[in-house]
């Protein structure tokens, strides 16, 4: 997974998961998705697309486009729902994975400060604090 972020981030000079959609042909769209489902990935006719909930803040968003566009890297052929945490369902080894993808891609090139906590790093950065226990899984 690390080196296939390091490549996507040469190849295409950015770490933003909207400009990288982009450049690899995927479609973004926004949605109402219900209470629950935060975004989703689908393959329809060979053409790709990210559906990301239209009420998510903008931090929550962008991780909703690295994470779906994980999917698209991680997990080719396969369509995949981002379920809200407090659902009853657990997440699945793919989820955790594209949780972990967009993690690397959204912190790739960047560091904490010295003695700086993991959530307050986040919030600098741009990545919703709530996702910091990912890291563990």
């Amino acid at each position: 997974m690390d080196e296939l972020i390091k490549r996507l981030v040469k190849k295409y000079k950015t770490t933003n998961p909207f400009e990288l959609a982009e450049a690899l042909g995927i479609h973004i769209r926004y949605m109402d998705l219900g209470s629950c489902t935060k975004g989703l990935y689908f393959r329809k006719l060979r053409r790709r697309f990210i559906v990301i909930h239209s009420d998510l803040p903008v931090e929550w968003q962008r991780f909703v486009c690295a994470h779906e566009l994980g999917h698209d890297r991680l997990h080719k052929g396969i369509n995949r729902f981002f379920l809200e945490e407090h659902s009853f369902f657990a997440p699945g080894k793919l989820e955790r994975q594209a949780n972990r993808f967009a993690l690397k891609l959204l912190t790739a090139g960047m560091e904490p400060d010295q003695d700086e906590p993991l959530q307050r790093y986040f919030m600098r950065i741009g990545i919703p604090p709530e996702v910091s226990y990912w890291l563990e899984e």
